[in-house]
């Protein structure tokens, strides 16, 4: 039974030695590779970048109509007013086949107009007093069909807004045109890594890291305020403006950190 027992207690311990070294290069192995991935050595490491560029024909338009009804105190009377003006808006916009889910009402804001007295010498200055409102209602909307855009813009104000702004062009599928230029800026990247390698006399290790920047995409603008006068705003409802979408660049800027082998 001793010999048992003794031969046992061997095999204990050998399992017990096996596994505390499966532990610790388990360990080991981990950290090693943990710390290679996360502060890699500067002297065995470089960074090469590249930048892809699409050009692209935007294929949607977007403005905000904005109606401005102002009034006494009867504030029921002005958000009826109101509502009628945008919801004219609406029904024009969608008399040009605008479908409901490119038209958005953006916001709907009431407020106090003030009259504020003069304060006496040596008294004390009445509170100011409500005088009338202002309603402000605004629709966003996004035309597909640039051969109508122009004739929308004038068009919205002679059906009630009073303020036309924020013409932008854009791309409705803009992420895959983004996901184009990152795929070429990262092609690029690569062939100056290899053509470094082959220049400096070294292999190319794991890649490191990846870095990108955000992309750029210019747009253009057209507004038409509520200040102006009543002759411009007759001629904007006469004289549809002429525009242009063009073309924008969408440019992606990537930096690849490669380790040195």
């Amino acid at each position: 039974m001793n010999q048992m027992d003794q031969k046992l207690k061997n095999v204990l311990i050998v399992v017990s030695l096996v596994a505390m070294l499966a532990v610790s290069f388990s360990a080991i192995s981990y950290a090693m590779s943990y710390a290679k991935s996360v502060e890699p050595s500067s002297f065995k490491s470089f960074s090469v970048t590249g930048e892809g560029k699409i050009t692209a024909v935007p294929d949607v338009a977007t403005f905000t109509a904005t109606v401005i009804t102002e009034g006494g105190k009867d504030l029921g009377s002005l958000q009826k007013e109101n509502s009628t003006k945008a919801n004219k808006i609406v029904a024009y916009l969608k008399s040009l086949k605008i479908e409901n889910k490119d038209i958005k009402t953006t916001s709907f804001d009431v407020e106090p107009r003030y009259e504020y007295y003069s304060c006496v010498s040596g008294g004390v200055c009445p509170p100011p007093t409500i005088v009338g409102y202002t309603v402000r209602q605004s629709v966003n909307v996004k035309i597909r069909d640039f051969n109508i855009v122009g004739e929308a813009l004038s068009n919205v104000v002679k059906n009630g807004a009073n303020s036309v702004s924020a013409l932008s062009f854009t791309l409705d599928k803009r992420d895959e045109v983004v996901n184009q230029a990152k795929a070429e800026a990262i092609s690029k990247a690569k062939v100056r890594a290899k053509a470094m390698a082959k220049a400096g006399g070294f292999r190319l290790g794991d890649l490191l890291s990846i870095d990108e920047t955000n992309s750029s995409m210019p747009v253009a603008a057209y507004s038409r305020g509520a200040g102006s006068s009543d002759q411009m705003m007759k001629v904007s409802m006469e004289l549809a403006p002429t525009v242009e979408p063009g073309s924008q660049e969408i440019i992606e800027t990537v930096s690849l950190r490669y380790e040195i082998k």
